[in-house]
């Protein structure tokens, strides 16, 4: 059972953690890759560094974020262990989450992969990625859909995340001198994605939609493009900008 707690600051962890009960741990996902039980590595990681990265923060003794090295001790625990890893870290991360929201203001910054994010950033992302891969584990059902279709979705991962995202995508272009790939994304209703790569590096903001559109889709789709993913269904996307410029927006839109 999910402390009332951890619910409340973490809110999709119980459809994750469901998600995760109704699979195999060898169980492939839609990260390629990754089996359900990689998936669950990665999210303990991700609870323990943000609750670390943020703990030392408060205690006035910054740390650098660690990269998915951090991943290593739980991928060789037993299954039982993991799972128990992984709520504990949860709960960690929901207590420092706490403690700063009580001692900082929301506007505080504080260093993560190499740049400047706020307090609440730390359970957010947490959110976004119990978001994402339970989706890798499930597809597009109503609830991934719901969930990926949120506007506070689409921000935090153009705001927040942003460049990171567009980073392997764009290391893999032959753009050359001179060469420069754009791309909006558009969804009915809502600010534009536009994303932008060229040889001194990579821009993804939020934009007035004008002009056409390189690829149009619903919410969700367009968060799963962002970070590299296809929804099952190629229709829920369209696009008028033909293969090369399509073709080359897509690749931008690598994802980790």
């Amino acid at each position: 059972m999910i402390p009332s707690r951890v619910d409340e600051t973490l809110p999709e962890l119980a459809p994750f953690v469901h998600a995760v009960q109704g699979r195999r741990p060898d169980d492939g996902t839609w990260c390629e890759a990754w089996t359900v039980r990689d998936v669950l590595a990665h999210q303990t990681g991700n609870a323990e560094e943000l609750a670390r990265v943020l703990q030392a923060f408060l205690d006035r003794s910054p740390v650098e974020t660690r990269g998915f090295e951090r991943e290593a001790p739980y991928r060789r625990m037993s299954d039982a262990e993991l799972w128990a890893a992984f709520l504990s870290r949860c709960e960690k991360l929901t207590e420092v989450a706490a403690a700063a929201a009580q001692d900082l203001s929301p506007d505080t910054e504080v260093r993560w992969t190499g740049r400047s994010v706020k307090v609440p950033f730390f359970a957010e992302h947490m959110r976004e990625e119990l978001i994402l891969h339970r989706w890798d584990l499930t597809g597009d059902d109503r609830t991934a859909v719901r969930a990926l279709s949120e506007p506070w979705m689409t921000e935090h991962s153009v705001v927040q995340v942003g460049r990171p995202l567009l980073e392997r995508g764009r290391a893999g272009l032959d753009l050359g001198p001179g060469g420069r790939v754009e791309g909006r994304l558009r969804t009915p209703g809502m600010d534009d994605v536009v994303v932008t790569a060229d040889t001194d590096g990579a821009g993804i903001r939020l934009a007035a939609p004008e002009g056409p559109a390189t690829i149009e889709s619903d919410a969700a789709v367009r968060v799963l493009l962002l970070w590299g993913r296809r929804p099952a269904d190629p229709s829920r996307w369209y696009s008028s900008a033909g293969p090369d410029t399509l073709g080359r927006v897509r690749a931008l839109l690598s994802g980790y």
